[in-house]
Order: structure tokens, then C-alpha cells, then sequence
């Protein structure tokens, strides 16, 4: 990895609760050369508490699906707001296969969500992640 050419995705939390999506998506965000370290989560409650514990810095992205067990997207996204506010350093971009218009204009409701992408992620959308800083 070239830190000269994409310094902004050295670690990404990824959420989702389908196993086979985990492993893929990891594969490709490894392969990218843009990401240092992938954190995989299947439950939301999960990478809330290794937030928690562990700390915000040092999370360039999570990528988050909506619809899991437990604790959806949404139900994420409102915990964090609870906790951290307009604190949360951690840039979120929805991954999901959610084509509702309301579920994408309920997820950019969020200050922290900076985007809304469909699933497959592909290693282009990886790329134009990469090229923008904090995700924005």
C-alpha cells in the first residue's frame, strides 16, 4: 500500500451478519491494497462494544448493513448517536441490499453516514472510498 496514494482506509469495521459476505468483502478490501486491517462484526451490539472498549480512533470506515438480527443498521446508528453525538469520529457508509428510497434517505439522516452503496461491494467502490478523505 501506498500511503502517498490512499492513506484513508487503514482500518475498516465491518458489520454484517451474513458470514459468506464477511469473507468475501474482506477478501476484497484486503486485496485492494487500500486496507491495513478489517474488523468483522456479524451482530451490531458486537462492534458497539469493541467501540466502546476499545476506542474510536484509529477507524477510518465502517461499513454497515441494515437489515441483520438483534440490532439492525438503524438501531446502530441510533445507539451510536446516543453514546457519542456529533463526537463519533468514524466515518459510516451503509452496505446493504435494501432498495427501499426510504431506507437511503433514513440512513442519510445520520451525520455520520456519508454514503449509502449496494451490495455486492466491489473493488471499485473500494477504490473511490480510498480517494476521498474520511470517506467524504
Amino acid at each position: 500500500m501506498d500511503d502517498r496514494i490512499a492513506p484513508y482506509l487503514r482500518r475498516v469495521m465491518l458489520i454484517d451478519d451474513n458470514a459468506v459476505d464477511q469473507m468475501l468483502y474482506r477478501r476484497i478490501l484486503e486485496r485492494s491494497g487500500y486496507v491495513r486491517t478489517v474488523l468483522s462484526f456479524l451482530y451490531a451490539e458486537d462492534a458497539l462494544d469493541h467501540l466502546e472498549g476499545r476506542g474510536l480512533r484509529g477507524i477510518d470506515l465502517i461499513l454497515l448493513d441494515i437489515n441483520m438480527p438483534r440490532m439492525n443498521g438503524f438501531e446502530f446508528l441510533n445507539e451510536v448517536d446516543r453514546r457519542w453525538g456529533e463526537e463519533f469520529p468514524c466515518v459510516v457508509m451503509m452496505l446493504t441490499t435494501s432498495l427501499e428510497q426510504k431506507d437511503e434517505a433514513r440512513a442519510r439522516s445520520y451525520s455520520m453516514v456519508k454514503g449509502y452503496l449496494h451490495k455486492p461491494l466491489t473493488e471499485d467502490q473500494v477504490l473511490d472510498l480510498a480517494s476521498v478523505p474520511n470517506g467524504r
